[in-house]
């Protein structure tokens, strides 16, 4: 079975709640609650996303992050990679040196690689506005009738 860790899992909850309001200041307390996820992953994951360029940080005493970019510029893919780094399905497509003694005469290799490319392809593809608008719904109707149907703030 193919799996992300639970650290990049956590990474798309996180970056998913911030995108159905991107403009607002997210602090670790307030998002770990709102997720159910706990605090130090919480803290950690923005602190990593910081790092990597998709939050950005705002100290003081209200301080926080906001998306770095817009959630329809966000893909899964960058999310995955600051977490796990590059997508690799097995130690051969990474271009690192791998511990297997066949990789040279693999007849795998080359399918690997195209599979790989495949994977990687598809998680760039959805981005957060992907994930909080639902195929065929609005973003008010993503966010749910409560919140749809706000009056504006002046």
């Amino acid at each position: 079975m193919i799996r992300l860790t639970r650290l990049a899992d956590y990474a798309v909850v996180l970056m998913s709640h911030m995108a159905y309001h991107p403009d607002e200041l997210y602090n670790a307390t307030d998002t770990a609650e709102a997720t159910g996820l706990p605090m130090p992953t919480v803290s950690k994951i923005l602190g990593l996303m910081a790092k990597g360029g998709l939050l950005v940080s705002h100290r003081g005493l209200n301080g926080g992050f906001t998306l770095a970019r817009t959630p329809s510029e966000i893909s899964v893919a960058d999310i995955v990679c600051l977490v796990d780094g590059p997508i690799a399905l097995t130690e051969c497509v990474d271009d690192a040196a791998g511990d297997c003694n066949f990789e040279n005469a693999c007849p795998a290799r080359g399918p690997w690689h195209k599979i790989n490319a495949a994977v990687k392809h598809a998680l760039e593809g959805v981005t957060l506005a992907d994930i909080v608008t639902p195929f065929g719904h609005s973003a008010d109707e993503a966010r749910g009738p409560q919140e749809a149907h706000r009056e504006p703030a002046h």
